[in-house]
């Protein structure tokens, strides 16, 4: 470690023991490898991440590269709902899917690299598919510091962001990265925003009738798709089509997510502080 992140943290490292619940073993491990960050968010920061509780739905290449970059920013309690597998067809862009992980659930594949991470973290899973009154209960299952909605079919997704709306939760909803080539049109901003995405548009139509408007933020790029891209298919699950899918857009999605929530959990416990 750096002497002078040594100094800056030593002055502050019982205090953040005690907030953290760790032994000294526990403390030196986390002060040693997220130093880098502690550098850029700071004591208070890394200990308000610590302590979030974030609920990620979808975990394939959005969701799970977003899972890691919280993971890596030092995110202690993070629920992965998702009920695929990996296979093949997974391996151009999803951070779960190798050679050695295909058939394994991608939520169990992506809870022991997030614990391989920081085996400090709290990772829990819940290995389904869910919509409808299962969803609702998982929403409600706990007090969420943020949702982050990577699920990639339109149903699911609208039933999420409703009941998460509804019960004032806040959340980040990914659209579609398929298609997509260019990574400096990717944009964040509130749905009523959005344009040129199909998906956002079936999404603010759907939640238009729950008399749902705005109020939660979405990850989307509103460059042109070409149909040539696109086949029809019966043989995915939930899935009517498949869309050509370039490696780094879901990533890139995934992180935008990502930072939306480390961005403003921060933002919110400066805020907290200084009221």
């Amino acid at each position: 470690m750096m002497p002078h992140t040594i100094c800056y943290i030593t002055k502050k490292n019982n205090n953040f023991a005690k907030n953290y619940r760790l032994n000294k073993v526990e403390l030196n491990y986390y002060m040693d490898w997220q130093q880098r960050t502690i550098l850029q968010i700071g004591l208070d920061g890394q200990n308000r991440l610590k302590n979030s509780k974030i609920l990620l739905l979808g975990c394939g290449g959005v969701g799970a590269s977003c899972a890691e970059f919280l993971a890596r920013a030092g995110v202690g309690n993070i629920t992965i709902v998702d009920g695929d597998k990996v296979n093949t067809s997974n391996i151009n862009r999803q951070l779960c899917a190798l050679n050695s992980t295909i058939g394994k659930l991608k939520t169990q594949v992506t809870k022991d690299r997030l614990l391989d991470i920081n085996p400090l973290a709290k990772i829990d899973i819940i290995s389904e598919y869910v919509k409808d009154a299962r969803m609702q209960e998982i929403i409600l299952s706990d007090n969420w510091d943020y949702i982050v909605d990577a699920i990639d079919t339109l149903s699911p997704k609208v039933y999420l962001l409703y009941y998460a709306i509804i019960n004032e939760y806040k959340i980040i909803s990914s659209m579609g990265a398929g298609g997509r080539f260019n990574p400096e049109l990717v944009k964040v901003v509130d749905v009523a925003d959005s344009f040129n995405c199909q998906l956002a548009s079936a999404i603010r139509k759907k939640l238009h009738k729950l008399n749902i408007f705005t109020g939660f933020k979405v990850v989307f790029s509103p460059e042109f798709v070409d149909k040539k891209n696109l086949i029809i298919t019966n043989d995915e699950l939930n899935k009517k089509s498949i869309v050509g899918t370039v490696s780094y857009m879901p990533a890139l999605f995934g992180l935008h997510c990502a930072s939306t929530v480390i961005r403003d959990l921060l933002e919110e416990n400066t805020v907290n502080k200084q009221a």
